[in-house]
């Protein structure tokens, strides 16, 4: 099996034109072949109850989650082939965490990490599938396994040149005319040539000489043996086929006698286990009756009481609007005797009415004064008047008097 290009190599132009980009499908194809030697099946998929990996599940980008969930517990699972503790992480794990536990072991196995840590938690992709397969063949190493050569029996090649496929078996049938008139007019072409290529060939055998390894040419013989078919051809194939027919026919007859027998007890088994489960059915319908009557009959009354319960629940809705509003309405008026208990018992008022009517006394007093003080300056101006006038009069009268005595 091939084995991927390291990470460090990852850039150079060599490996990026020979396909980079089928890289990871080909070393995915490496990990799952390994892992079945490794039994996963059985050690990593029946132990951890997951489905078996395809062959391009870290190939192919998909439910990153689940991805880097499935690689954390693989790559666990052959770190502890390879002899390393490393407990296996839980969904809910920080994968920064894991993915730093990851590096740090796989550095510790002596592994290529010339890449970033970040790529690991995708759970797909180039440095996914190098780390597995490479975790991988070092757990088969552990294991002291070692890939060997295959191995072909002698009889297998045998059947595989001899044996036609029946599509061949029918162009061979329809082109046999043809194919005998190409070998009939090779022949007399042949009958002129054959001499002198009988002396020419004669001679170059002289002078050649087999320098093959005769292991190597046997080899070579048994690798292209299933290539070449031999195909046998006779001027009676119709019979040939008719003897087959008959010959199958007999086969078939035979067959038919066996395994129409063993056919006919499974028909009566089958009947008997049918007619025992029709008798059982009946049993236990005529034994359900009465069950069958009260569980109608409880049914019946569960939904009657399902639709009264239904009205009433609609009752209760409107009863608990309805006390919400009552409820509304009671705090309000709660509201309102509190204030008014409030300003009931508060004596603030009382201590601003009896200060407001001192004031007002002081005020009166005040005002009274200075209704005194005006009343005084009004009487001493109507007295001051009434002196001036009275003067007044009194001089006009004098004046008057003087005025009759000249």
């Amino acid at each position: 099996m091939s084995e991927e290009a390291p990470p460090s190599r990852r850039g150079d132009p060599a490996v990026d034109i020979k396909g980079a980009a089928f890289l990871p499908y080909m070393i995915m194809e490496d990990i799952v072949e390994k892992l079945k030697l490794l039994n996963y099946e059985e050690e990593f998929v029946a132990r951890h109850g997951q489905r078996p990996i395809s062959r391009t599940y870290f190939a192919v980008p998909g439910s990153a989650g689940e991805q880097f969930f499935v690689f954390s517990n693989l790559l666990s699972w052959l770190l502890e082939l390879n002899g390393k503790r490393f407990e296996a992480p839980l969904e809910d794990d920080d994968p920064n965490a894991v993915v730093s536990s990851i590096m740090s072991e796989v550095k510790s196995l002596g592994l290529n990490t010339d890449f970033p840590p970040s790529r690991l938690k995708a759970g797909c992709g180039d440095e996914v599938c190098y780390i597995l397969n490479q975790l991988a063949s070092k757990a088969l190493e552990m294991r002291q396994f070692s890939w060997e050569r295959p191995e072909y029996t002698e009889e297998e090649a045998n059947e595989e040149s001899i044996e036609d496929d029946p599509m061949d078996e029918q162009i061979e049938d329809e082109n046999i005319d043809e194919d005998y008139e190409d070998e009939i007019m090779l022949d007399i072409g042949e009958v002129n040539t054959s001499s002198q290529d009988a002396i020419e060939v004669q001679k170059q055998e002289d002078l050649l000489e087999s320098s093959t390894d005769a292991l190597e040419w046997k080899m070579e013989v048994e690798r292209v043996m299933p290539s070449l078919k031999v195909h046998l051809r006779s001027d009676k194939d119709w019979r040939t086929h008719l003897d087959q027919m008959l010959e199958n026919r007999k086969n078939m007859s035979t067959s038919l006698t066996a395994s129409k027998t063993h056919l006919d007890q499974m028909h009566q088994e089958i009947t008997r286990t049918l007619e025992k489960i029709t008798s059982r059915e009946k049993y236990i319908n005529s034994q359900m009756e009465g069950p069958i009557a009260e569980y109608r009959r409880l049914k019946d009354r569960l939904a009657e009481i399902e639709e009264k319960y239904r009205s009433a629940g609609s009752t209760v809705t409107d009863q608990s609007r309805t006390l919400a509003q009552i409820t509304e309405e009671l705090e309000g008026i709660k509201a309102q005797m509190d204030e008014k208990g409030t300003t009931m018992t508060d004596s603030g008022p009382l201590v601003k009415i009896k200060q407001a009517i001192t004031k007002v006394k002081n005020e009166l007093i005040q005002m009274e004064l200075r209704i005194g003080v005006l009343q005084h300056v009004v009487i001493t101006a109507k007295v001051n008047d009434k002196t001036a006038m009275t003067r007044d009069m009194n001089s006009e009268d004098h004046f008057s008097d003087l005025k009759t005595s000249f």
